[in-house]
């Protein structure tokens, strides 16, 4: 539908749905409203709908995952992030530590974060982690800590909601983009009660996730009205133990041909050791990634979660110095 459609035109439309005996589904998203047919789409035309009032343009959808689909948009979408755009011509580097620890840690982390370039930052205030006696995060205060930091510099936060109970504490600390982690991807309840908000969400990829998983995952995010999703890519499980995941920079391709949102990737996540960060980054952004999720600690050996795969603060300036060069070379900037 057109972004100024009004309830009669959607109303009209449902009911002619109806009438052929298809099942509606009404996603409205900030910037435009999907209405969907749920039946025998073969009983259709577009002839029958194109001519009507408020309609954009009507349209077979093969795929399962119709509203994150190419199909469904043949240009890429750009998504706002307080007027940082992801996706487009600009590719984003997303800095900052693992975990938030300290309002010292934190302030210090955005000042560096700010000294390389980034535009955005990211810091877990609730901890995912496969053993239930390591550190969990500061929880609520530690969302706290978090935006009074970024703040400084303006930068928009980004951290992990573990539980839908936690949604309305999100947004009251305004956080600016949400991100679904890899255990969660296939909590559906969780994804449609991100659906409902307008807030950006990161959706990281499954350890073990199909491309077609990942994108029927975010398809659960855009029916519920929800269209600002951003892939994720982190990683996944192989028999490889060399390193701690296995990036799969094949995803980013086929992505870009199968959905048209952003994709970025997570290159602390895959390798497991911050030597291997620059090397990944690098070949993500070769690839046609949107943007980077990269953690930086002030102190890397005294950070209370995945120390490893931290960089300092002169190896995150480092890196974005070289991932200038590589987005020039494809036509692009940092």
């Amino acid at each position: 539908m057109n972004k100024d459609a009004t309830e009669e035109q959607i109303g009209t439309i449902t009911k002619k749905l109806q009438d052929f005996g298809h099942g509606v589904n009404i996603s409205r998203g900030t910037s435009r409203i999907v209405i969907g047919a749920i039946g025998d789409e073969s009983k259709l035309a577009p002839e029958l709908f194109d001519s009507l009032p408020g309609v954009e343009y009507s349209m077979h959808i093969v795929k399962q995952y119709k509203i994150v689909s190419r199909e469904s948009q043949t240009t890429d979408s750009v998504i706002d992030v307080s007027g940082i755009p992801i996706g487009g011509q600009q590719i984003q580097v997303i800095g900052g530590p693992c975990s938030v620890e300290t309002q010292e840690q934190m302030d210090l982390s955005a000042q560096f974060v700010a000294a390389a370039e980034c535009r955005l930052m990211r810091g877990g205030a609730f901890k995912p982690r496969t053993s239930p006696y390591t550190f969990q995060g500061k929880g609520k205060d530690g969302l706290t800590i978090f935006r009074r930091a970024a703040s400084k510099y303006n930068l928009p936060i980004v951290t992990e909601l573990m539980d839908v109970r936690m949604l309305d504490t999100f947004l009251e600390h305004d956080v600016d983009i949400i991100q679904i982690g890899t255990r969660n991807m296939q909590n559906f309840d969780l994804l449609k009660e991100v659906g409902r908000i307008s807030k950006p969400v990161i959706l990281k990829r499954g350890l073990s996730a199909t491309i077609s998983e990942w994108l029927m995952a975010a398809e659960y995010i855009a029916a519920g009205g929800n269209h600002n999703i951003i892939f994720c890519e982190r990683g996944i499980r192989t028999f490889e133990t060399a390193y701690r995941n296995v990036m799969d920079v094949t995803c980013i391709p086929v992505l870009k041909r199968e959905t048209h949102l952003p994709v970025i990737v997570d290159p602390s996540h895959a390798g497991g050791k911050s030597w291997m960060v620059p090397a990944l980054a690098r070949a993500a952004i070769a690839a046609g990634a949107d943007g980077l999720l990269i953690e930086m600690h002030p102190n890397p050996c005294e950070a209370w979660c995945d120390a490893d795969q931290a960089l300092n603060p002169q190896e995150l300036k480092d890196l974005m110095a070289s991932l200038k060069g590589i987005a020039g070379v494809i036509g692009r900037t940092i």
